[in-house]
């Protein structure tokens, strides 16, 4: 289960020098075997969200408990290395979270389709053979609950096609936390809905209800 208690998050405006609160005391809870989409405009703090969740960011205030395996953001870069090979990546994750290392390193190159790219730095990479290596990185590890950031949309249709296919398999045994602003990928994947505005966030337990409610914001 991941419970949020009165999770508050803000941010110093640079501009202006004055505290921009993102979030104010958020509760929520989402149980294993849960696919929960979570609605929300841009600039409504669900990039802020998936952070918390995922422990790249501590609240300012409140308590995130978790006591099942979460991904990162899937799709984000967090903690990609770009002076190393998208093999070395490979590597690393697969003894960050304790996964056999050659086959979680054939399973990105597999996944990624970088060829002999898979074996150079990051930092020559295009912007979408980056995005293929964070796919296939995203993928390897078989978490309890997965944090996906707006849709998969990565490359090609083909691709992208794959991507979908994947989510599919991974979130039968798994929760998982889905933020978007497009109903549609959330009527899609969810069986649940939230919806994030004002810094709260509001519970439904039917997901086209949870849209008509967005949509009519």
């Amino acid at each position: 289960m991941i419970e949020l208690l009165d999770v508050w998050k803000g941010f110093e405006s640079h501009k202006k020098g004055t505290w921009h609160t993102i979030l104010r005391g958020v509760h929520g809870r989402i149980r294993r075997g849960d696919h929960v989409g979570i609605l929300g405009r841009n600039g409504s703090g669900k990039s802020t969200l998936m952070r918390l969740l995922s422990g790249v960011e501590a609240p300012d205030r409140g308590v995130i408990r978790r006591e099942m395996s979460i991904s990162w953001p899937i799709g984000g870069g967090y903690g990609l290395q770009y002076n190393a090979s998208g093999a070395a990546n490979a590597r690393f994750i697969a003894r960050l979270y304790g996964t056999p290392v050659q086959q979680t390193q054939d399973f990105v190159e597999e996944f990624s389709e970088l060829g002999k790219y898979y074996y150079e730095p990051v930092s020559t990479y295009s912007s979408g053979m980056v995005s293929r290596l964070l796919m296939g990185l995203s993928f390897a590890v078989d978490f309890d609950c997965y944090l996906v950031d707006e849709a998969l949309s990565t490359g090609d249709a083909r691709f992208a096609d794959k991507c979908r296919h994947m989510l599919e398999i991974r979130r039968q045994n798994a929760a998982m936390i889905l933020v978007s602003h497009n109903a549609m990928h959330v009527r899609q994947y969810c069986d649940t809905a939230a919806i994030l505005r004002n810094g709260m966030l509001e519970f439904y337990e039917d997901v086209d209800e949870a849209i008509a409610a967005y949509q009519g914001l």
